[in-house]
């Protein structure tokens, strides 16, 4: 269905899609709204036994998909650099995803990025593409064509009201972000919310025609992820997105329902260009806020805490 290569073409891109509603365009499935007994897990450990116990204590992949339907993975793998950089998701983070999604009995895994530099050189260097190649049913994609997206509106945009997006693609799919923690030279933080732009066809046009924050923030309205993974091994803390930069090594795996949420603690874990943040002080993550989309004041949190 996908070549070796990961690239993939436009009659391999029909195949492996169907028709139907963007995934996250309304809301969460019904499957996902039951309380849970936590909002966040942190949890501390190498990047693959840390996220497999992150996963287990929001309550197992099976809350987030159901046997039989196709999982979409969202890494950062847009720049065409290696895992010690901190500007892509370390490869055993998407691995452990991926195979606990697999284990579950999910139809088909594609792990996406829409990449900024050249795609095969991204997908060489950030070791994912690798590093799945074993996993039955993975498949790791680079797009850079402009027909694999679609136009949709933002109802509720506020710079915004419409955006092409990967929607084909992500067609009856469930999403799980999977971003690394890295700085941002516009947004401060390139964490979860800002790593769905990733998603998107133009994303020049966010850095210079609009507000970068409000725009991130429509696109949250429309883009809801089921799950979202934080991987915080390392976090790039200057120089980013693409780096280089200061790496520091925090050795967390940030795992919720509630982006905001995790976005926010995110913030906390490291100060970013020497300064000490909190989530209401990320334009980005207020304004999503402010429109109900999560919860960002961490001491309000029910967070657990562990080591692996």
């Amino acid at each position: 269905m996908v070549g070796d290569s990961g690239i993939i073409s436009r009659r391999q891109f029909i195949i492996t899609t169907t028709a139907g509603v963007a995934i996250g365009l309304v809301g969460y499935p019904p499957f996902l709204r039951a309380a849970e007994e936590v909002d966040l897990a942190v949890i501390s450990g190498e990047p693959a036994a840390a996220t497999r116990k992150a996963l287990e204590v929001v309550g197992g992949i099976a809350r987030f998909m159901k046997k039989g339907q196709r999982v979409i993975i969202k890494p950062n793998m847009s720049f065409a650099r290696t895992p010690d950089f901190a500007a892509t998701t370390h490869p055993q983070v998407v691995v452990a995803v991926a195979q606990a999604c697999i284990d579950a009995g999910a139809r088909e895994v594609l792990v996406l990025d829409h990449t900024l530099q050249r795609a095969e050189l991204c997908l060489e260097r950030a070791g994912i593409r690798d590093a799945c190649r074993s996993l039955p049913g993975v498949h790791v994609l680079a797009l850079q064509d402009r027909k694999f997206f679609r136009e949709i509106r933002i109802p509720q945009g506020k710079v915004l009201d419409r955006v092409e997006v990967l929607t084909d693609l992500l067609d009856n799919a469930v999403l799980i972000n999977v971003p690394v923690a890295k700085s941002h030279s516009t947004t401060g933080v390139s964490l979860g919310l800002k790593g769905l732009m990733g998603l998107i066809w133009d994303r020049e046009s966010f850095h210079f025609q609009f507000n970068i924050n409000q725009g991130i923030a429509d696109l949250a309205t429309v883009i809801k992820p089921q799950l979202t993974i934080l991987d915080a091994t390392r976090a790039m803390v200057s120089g980013g997105p693409g780096g280089p930069g200061d790496v520091k090594k925090p050795n967390l795996i940030i795992a919720g329902a509630d982006p905001v949420a995790v976005d926010s603690y995110g913030v906390g874990i490291v100060p970013w260009y020497g300064r000490n943040l909190k989530g209401r002080q990320v334009e980005h993550l207020l304004a999503a806020h402010q429109r109900g989309l999560g919860k960002i004041d961490v001491e309000k949190l029910r967070i657990y805490k562990g080591t692996v």
